[in-house]
């Protein structure tokens, strides 16, 4: 799968990490930043991450920020964009499984290492169920084509 994985300088770590794991389980992973722990603007990283996967040029993208609370903030704001944090492998289950997520939020300081894996790992290997969910997500899509 193509990846696209980006952090603030709070996720940092975590996203070096993660993105060797993703590397090993023979993802194709390109990394948009940030590539230091001096501080950035997680925006600017949700901006060219949610692009990418917007255009289509990558499949998904994993951000990571502190706490995972501050990347969906952003990359929600783009049209087509499906943003979910994921605390734990239920979470990260029904992002994909229910809402389609194209896009994993995680907090590098509120999980481990391995914990941060087997959520990603979860969200990738999960297919979307469709059904009722795609008709929710055809709501979202009328209301971005109504107010964005």
């Amino acid at each position: 799968m193509r990846l696209v994985i980006g952090s603030d300088h709070a996720g940092f770590e975590a996203k070096e990490k993660l993105k060797k794991v993703l590397q090993g389980l023979g993802h194709d992973v390109t990394d948009f930043g940030c590539y230091s722990t001096e501080p950035v603007d997680f925006t600017d990283i949700a901006l060219l991450a949610g692009e990418a996967v917007r255009k289509k040029e990558f499949d998904k993208a994993v951000l990571l920020d502190g706490f995972g609370g501050a990347m969906p903030l952003a990359a929600n704001k783009m049209q087509g964009i499906r943003a979910v944090c994921a605390y734990d492998l239920i979470s990260a289950r029904f992002a994909a499984a229910h809402e389609d997520a194209n896009v994993l939020c995680l907090g590098g300081k509120t999980h481990g290492e391995l914990a941060l894996q087997e959520i990603v790992k979860m969200w990738l290997n999960t297919p979307f169920e469709g059904g009722k969910y795609q008709k929710r997500l055809d709501k979202i899509t009328a209301m971005e084509q109504r107010c964005c």
